[in-house]
């Protein structure tokens, strides 16, 4: 009696018998292509460049706060992802494609709050938050003081930043594209002569997130831009009482 042949595969309680009408019709050795055209391509690793920088920069952040990377090292890195950002999304396909981070997160089902936070403001940590130690005088009212060190070739810099910035103003230049990284260099310069608060320095990054959430070629309005004016005017003045 010959014994049974074992099965070369696990039972199951149904039995399935395939339908050859509904056989694959295509060649399943043959690479599949994602993308129709060149232009597809490019657009598909666009914006997978971008899925890349959003959670790269929200680790960053994450690392950052642990203090598992310096603060130059940070700001370094932020800042060329910004910067990686923005220019990708420079060109129009993959802008309407995108539509906005909103929207790409959700497509995505991505979450990344912080490299949401960072996105929004366009700065790195560094150089948003200003700290807020003082210089207290004998016998005075605690002040803000050039950051130790500063030299007058930095305080120089700084300063011309601030009329390069206002003399933009005043020439009407008040599009995004001419004014974020001019307002990006003030604050920047700013940071290296000192690290202490001072008036109105607030409305420097406040301003800087306001052009940052502006389209590249959206100008600002006749009432927004001396109002932003005015507020550059007040921290230039403020910044010079620092040096006092």
């Amino acid at each position: 009696m010959h014994s049974q042949r074992p099965l070369s595969y696990a039972p199951t309680p149904y039995s399935y018998t395939p339908n050859p009408a509904l056989s694959a019709t295509i060649n399943l050795d043959e690479e599949v292509k994602l993308a129709s055209s060149s232009a597809e391509r490019d657009l598909y690793e666009s914006l997978a460049e971008i899925y890349s920088i959003i959670v790269t920069l929200d680790g960053l952040e994450k690392a950052y706060i642990r203090d598992a990377i310096s603060e130059s090292e940070y700001t370094e890195t932020c800042a060329r992802l910004l910067k990686q950002y923005k220019s990708t999304l420079a060109d129009e396909t993959v802008s309407r494609e995108f539509v906005d981070l909103e929207t790409f997160k959700r497509m995505w089902q991505l979450e990344c709050p912080r490299a949401t936070e960072r996105l929004r403001i366009g700065l790195p940590a560094t150089i948003e938050q200003a700290s807020h130690g003082t210089h207290t005088p004998s016998g005075g009212m605690p002040t803000s003081a050039p950051a130790a060190g500063a030299s007058g070739s930095l305080i120089l810099i700084a300063t011309e930043n601030f009329i390069t910035f206002l003399d933009a103003l005043k020439l009407n230049m008040v599009s995004k594209d001419a004014l974020h990284p001019l307002l990006s260099e003030v604050i920047q310069s700013v940071n290296k002569v000192t690290d202490r608060d001072f008036e109105s320095r607030g409305k420097i990054i406040q301003w800087l997130i306001t052009l940052n959430q502006m389209r590249a070629t959206e100008e600002l309005s006749e009432e927004q831009a001396r109002e932003l004016s005015f507020d550059i005017e007040q921290a230039y003045q403020g910044f010079k009482a620092t040096l006092n």
